[in-house]
């Protein structure tokens, strides 16, 4: 079967499913595949790898000849193909915990009553970025779990290995973290949310505000109130912008990691997408690693 073939019967797979006229069996048989296609991602990825490792070793192509095949840069040609690379450690040095921020889908209040319009959910921009940045965990051999953030915002940030996805509108506890940082903030102003870079005065806003197919988003190396270690945390202007590091971070992680290894920073990244997917096309770092003094 050829990649054409295979992309054909995965559509066909999808469009049955949704064709299946009761929603309990439909939402079961939905579950039970996602966890079988889970377990088949590492399979194939794991595919990928030994096949890249044997075309390095036997031919006919070199490191460089084979990322312009597969494009992917060269150094994640010789990372996958080698093994566990040690930049992993930018993201951890165990099985990582994930925590995404539960929100009303619309943020609005029913005919102004105090019930929700709907339970608190995951968005599904923020359920792509974690897939995406657990696929990159596990290319370089580490183990991710998800774990969500109640309305409020309480998570427990005093652990190892932790990436927070969530905005400081959606905790007051990330917003208080976020005010210790000298060099770049969230803001808020008529024209709605955006991004200020103190050391400059630039004000990033996104474009999704305009029309555009675009976010902007906070990523940075942020200290545990306990004062003991650090967590990893992203946050976009919208929820797409979380994507966007994620993104950027699939390949530029180990220039990152030279550069920064495990210390404090902060930066911004913008990133556009594709408006009928939603799917992350570019992205960019568009501020320097602000690094806190000391750090």
């Amino acid at each position: 079967m050829d990649q054409e073939q295979l992309d054909e019967a995965l559509d066909a797979a999808l469009a049955q499913l949704r064709e299946m006229p009761q929603p309990l069996e439909r939402a079961k048989t939905a579950h039970g595949l996602a966890g079988k296609l889970s377990d088949f991602e590492s399979q194939v990825q794991a595919v990928r790898n030994e096949a890249m490792n044997e075309t390095l070793r036997v031919g006919p192509l070199n490191a460089t000849q084979l990322a312009a095949e597969l494009g992917m840069s060269k150094g994640r040609v010789s990372q996958l193909a080698k093994g566990a690379p040690p930049e992993r450690l930018f993201l951890g040095s165990g099985k990582i915990t994930v925590a995404l921020a539960q929100k009303l889908e619309d943020g609005r209040l029913k005919d102004g009553s105090t019930k929700p319009v709907q339970d608190p959910v995951i968005v599904t921009p923020d359920i792509r970025t974690y897939e995406r940045l657990r696929s990159l965990a596990e290319e370089v051999g580490l183990e991710t779990a998800m774990e969500e953030i109640p309305l409020g915002g309480n998570v427990r940030l005093n652990r190892n290995n932790l990436v927070v996805i969530c905005g400081p509108r959606l905790s007051p506890l990330i917003e208080q973290i976020l005010e210790g940082d000298p060099n770049l903030q969230f803001g808020k102003d008529d024209a709605g949310w955006h991004l200020i870079d103190r050391t400059t005065g630039e004000v990033y806003r996104s474009p999704m505000d305009s029309g555009g197919s675009g976010d902007i988003a906070y990523f940075g190396r942020l200290p545990r109130p306990d004062g003991k270690g650090t967590f990893l945390y992203v946050a976009g202007i919208h929820a797409r912008g979380s994507g966007g590091v994620i993104h950027w971070l699939d390949s530029a992680l180990a220039d990152v990691h030279r550069e920064l290894k495990g210390k404090r920073f902060s930066t911004l990244i913008e990133s556009t997408f594709d408006p009928e997917t939603g799917q992350i096309v570019a992205s960019k770092r568009i501020t320097p690693f602000y690094r806190p003094e000391g750090a």
